[in-house]
């Protein structure tokens, strides 16, 4: 038996819905008659009588949904610890223009040394929680595998973070010297949303390529609900890479960018189709996404997808432009102007 979706819409409301008319059915007469009219229906001790039977009806969903539950909690990181973690890895990278603490010179020593270590600590255990959750689904690893295996990915991550502040700051440059809007450095790094995402994607990668489960892509999800930029930490990007106003625009994760490429807002690098097996399930891990050269600047709006999109050194490509084959090195590609009709409206002058 299917519930009425309608049954709690005030009467005058569900006729202006099903005459489909527009009338304020929220201005103060109505509503206030409508609080009236419903105070008879409050239910006396609903919280004793009809939160246990909820209870029951919520446990029984979760049987018959079980992929939405995780009750017993081993094993699985804490997405909220991880993106406590990430923004204090954005303050190592940027000291002094992201997080709360007022960093100096003088102090500069102590604030990386307690940052770093606090970091380590977080980190170690939530990509050791990660790595069992990958273990437990194949079979019981032995004691402490998971536990030495996240305690060097994580030191190398924080070894590498000269190499990551490295590459940040050619993007910085990328993003100062390719947008005539911009008047300094630092307003690219606090203002500009490219920044976060790409400096959330370089840290990310790092975990991706080490293998490590779920925690790359809560840094790069995150940062893209804050930014609209979705970059898949398992795409390989060069240095200097600058996305110009940034809204929309999607990297998969088999992308390959190589140096000094521009992205404007709105661009994809996405699949064309996905390889299934005799199954009919989706074959995953194969090459099927784009791959840019170097010095190529892809405007708003332009979707190049497939394995077979290889983009050669010195292109350029232009605004909603449709792309799945390979474009040779210097090309210049652009889709025809549309043809434009004008219509003049005559008013005749009122009296």
């Amino acid at each position: 038996m299917h519930s009425n979706p309608n049954h709690n819409i005030p009467k005058e409301c569900l006729e202006c819905k099903n005459e489909n008319v527009e009338v304020d059915c929220w201005n103060p007469d109505r509503m206030l008659d409508a609080l009236m009219r419903n105070q008879e229906k409050v239910e006396q001790g609903w919280v004793e009588k009809g939160v246990p039977k909820l209870v029951d009806q919520i446990m029984a969903n979760y049987e018959k949904f079980g992929g939405m539950d995780h009750l017993e909690g081993r094993d699985l990181p804490s997405k909220k610890v991880v993106i406590e973690v990430l923004e204090d890895l954005l303050t190592i990278v940027f000291p002094g223009y992201l997080g709360d603490s007022e960093i100096t010179k003088a102090n500069i020593r102590y604030h990386l040394g307690t940052k770093l270590t606090s970091v380590y600590t977080r980190l170690t255990e939530e990509v050791e929680k990660s790595l069992k959750y990958i273990c437990r689904k194949i079979s019981e690893c032995p004691r402490d595998v998971c536990q030495k295996r996240a305690q060097i990915v994580v030191k190398e991550l924080l070894e590498d973070l000269p190499e990551i502040r490295s590459l940040l700051s050619s993007d910085i440059q990328a993003a100062f010297s390719g947008d005539p809007a911009a008047v300094s450095t630092e307003e690219v790094i606090l203002s500009y949303p490219c920044v976060l995402a790409i400096t959330t994607y370089r840290i990310a990668h790092e975990l991706y390529v080490r293998c490590v489960p779920l925690i790359p892509r809560i840094m790069t999800e995150h940062m893209h609900s804050l930014t609209g930029i979705d970059i898949h930490p398992g795409a390989k990007i060069g240095r200097s890479f600058f996305i110009d106003h940034g809204t929309g625009v999607v990297i998969g994760e088999t992308a390959e960018i190589g140096e000094n490429v521009k992205l404007y807002q709105g661009v994809t690098l996405g699949a064309l189709s996905f390889p299934k097996d005799e199954k009919g399930n989706i074959i995953k891990g194969r090459k099927r996404h784009p791959t840019i050269g170097n010095n190529v600047v892809i405007y708003s709006g332009a979707t190049l997808l497939g394995a077979e999109a290889v983009i050669g050194d010195n292109v350029v490509i232009g605004g909603n432009v449709w792309v799945t084959s390979p474009i040779s090195s210097g090309t210049k590609i652009t889709i025809a102007s549309p043809e434009l009709k004008y219509k003049m409206e005559n008013h005749k002058p009122k009296m």
